[in-house]
């Protein structure tokens, strides 16, 4: 196992590679999106921490006031990514970079960290079952079967904002909200557009680039949230086929 991890700033993250799968020897756009969202967001105490090669290896979490997601809370790290991946899987990546965070909170005089999750593991989220080995439990849900996981060092515990819990939006069209913090979010909105023109589907896309907006969005984000007839669908990224199945559904 690797040990050399390095965390991102302001000085090395032009050159540091982001631990994104996506493979691309010309300039990318979601990764140069993501690049400069994070040199935003780093300003504001966010950690981005990954393994020392080019390798999908990673933590991403900030202090849960700058984080760019609807939950309320006080003193509360989020975190918005856990993962490892290929080869890397089972060499204990995981854990070292969750004990990282757990320390990095306790040293920090947090009251906890907190984590998006789901009652069924959704594909784009952290595992949560790794998560509850650490002591993460469910300590808000919403109807649609999302959960905020809590580890609590004091007892408090963080909410989803109460605009998460509303029954769903005014618009009737396919509506995504979305912000860059994922690089795959540039390419998943070119699919979604060019699916929609060619089928005639009306579609609104809502950039999400405020930390207010962020904070009073009507639905569970991480980083991507769905909408179709006025009721909330997913956080997951869509590809043709999840975007035909979620349009056949709501028929």
């Amino acid at each position: 196992m690797n040990n050399d991890f390095v965390n991102l700033t302001a000085e090395n993250l032009e050159k540091e590679h982001l631990c994104c799968i996506i493979r691309s020897k010309k300039t990318h756009p979601g990764i140069e999106a993501k690049r400069q969202w994070l040199s935003e967001r780093l300003k504001e105490g966010h950690v981005f921490r990954k393994l020392n090669e080019k390798a999908t290896v990673f933590i991403e979490y900030a202090p849960l006031e700058t984080a760019w997601v609807p939950i309320t809370g006080d003193n509360y790290y989020y975190v918005y990514c856990l993962w490892v991946s290929g080869s890397c899987k089972g060499m204990g990546y995981g854990r070292a970079l969750m004990e990282y965070c757990v320390a990095d909170a306790r040293e920090n005089g947090k009251s906890g960290i907190c984590m998006l999750g789901a009652n069924k593991q959704k594909a784009w989220l952290s595992d949560q079952n790794f998560a509850k080995k650490f002591g993460f439990e469910v300590v808000d849900t919403t109807e649609q079967g999302y959960e905020l996981l809590a580890l609590s060092f004091d007892g408090t515990s963080p909410r989803f904002a109460q605009s998460v819990k509303n029954k769903g939006i005014e618009m009737e069209e396919l509506t995504i909200y979305y912000d860059m913090q994922c690089p795959y979010i540039y390419q998943n909105l070119e699919t979604v557009k060019r699916y929609c023109d060619m089928n005639e589907i009306p579609v609104s896309v809502i950039p999400v680039d405020t930390l207010q907006k962020a904070k009073e969005l009507p639905c569970v984000f991480n980083n991507w949230g769905v909408f179709y007839k006025g009721k909330f669908q997913t956080v997951n990224l869509l590809d043709a086929a999840s975007l035909e199945r979620i349009l056949k559904k709501s028929n």
